[in-house]
């Protein structure tokens, strides 16, 4: 198959521990860009927590995307324009809110470059805006302050233990009409319905004219799971959760040993 566009998580996949890209896994796909490869970045992260790998990986320069917020908005690089977006809409903000308060979670949103947060002292608050390099504010009273602001997506935050007993109560509460689900142990989405990474790049493919046998979609987390069941190719990393790995048609090495430059330099340079 000539596979045409190579899709990749960031955090567990296309980033090692250190959450940098490794000199091997940069080069590969420099080069794959360079012959006419459509790299893209999907993550659950916010658009500027995306950009600075992007502009490591010159993803401008090569016409490639960033699809955030699992998708929820897809950006062209080159133009730094989006092509598609999908938020919340105004009327389930409140209500978002006080199933977190309900539940005992702290709960955080997004306001351009800043955090909007009921906690601001709290260590997963804090490993969000560490890696998206984002500041972040304390709302005393956030069910009001987001009644007028539409965004992408909220985020409940706590132990894994703990939020894996509130997951189950929050999709009994929104699932029928939102997205809800975990991207990491710690973290639980709340998306418009319907918005995940498969869907999303259902419709970049459509846009770019390319079928979905010509993508490769490379990930390790939960969120992962749509895409690589849709791609041509899906790829779990070693160290991907077992439904990923069972999901996958390819199973590649850790994030930590260059998975990414394995399957690039397999199928998309040899």
């Amino acid at each position: 198959m000539n596979y045409k566009m190579i899709v990749l998580d960031l955090d567990g996949t296309l980033t090692n521990r250190e959450k940098k890209i490794s000199p091997r896994n940069r080069e590969a796909l420099m080069e794959a860009q360079k012959r006419g490869k459509i790299v893209v970045l999907a993550s659950g992260r916010p658009t500027q927590g995306v950009a600075p790998l992007a502009r490591e990986l010159e993803l401008g320069k090569y016409g490639s995307y960033i699809l955030s917020f699992n998708g929820g908005l897809i950006t062209n690089c080159s133009t730094g324009q989006p092509v598609a977006s999908a938020l919340l809409p105004l009327n389930i903000n409140r209500r978002i809110v006080e199933l977190a308060e309900e539940h005992r979670v702290n709960i955080l949103t997004y306001e351009g470059d800043t955090i909007i947060t009921l906690k601001k002292d709290d260590p997963y608050v804090e490993l969000e805006a560490g890696v998206n390099h984002m500041d972040v504010r304390e709302m005393g009273d956030m069910k009001e302050y987001v009644e007028h602001l539409q965004v992408p997506k909220f985020l409940m935050v706590d132990d894994a233990g703990y939020l894996s007993t509130v997951e189950p109560k929050v999709k009994a509460a929104l699932g029928r009409d939102f997205s809800v689900y975990r991207s990491d142990p710690f973290f639980l989405e709340i998306l418009p319905k319907g918005i995940d990474k498969a869907q999303r790049l259902e419709v970049l493919l459509g846009l770019l004219g390319f079928s979905r046998e010509e993508m490769i979609a490379c990930g390790d987390g939960y969120n992962d799971l749509t895409m690589i069941k849709y791609a041509g190719l899906g790829v779990a990393m070693e160290n991907a959760v077992l439904p990923v790995r069972k999901a996958a048609d390819y199973i590649t090495a850790s994030n930590d040993e260059d998975g990414v430059a394995l399957v690039v330099e397999k199928f998309l340079l040899s």
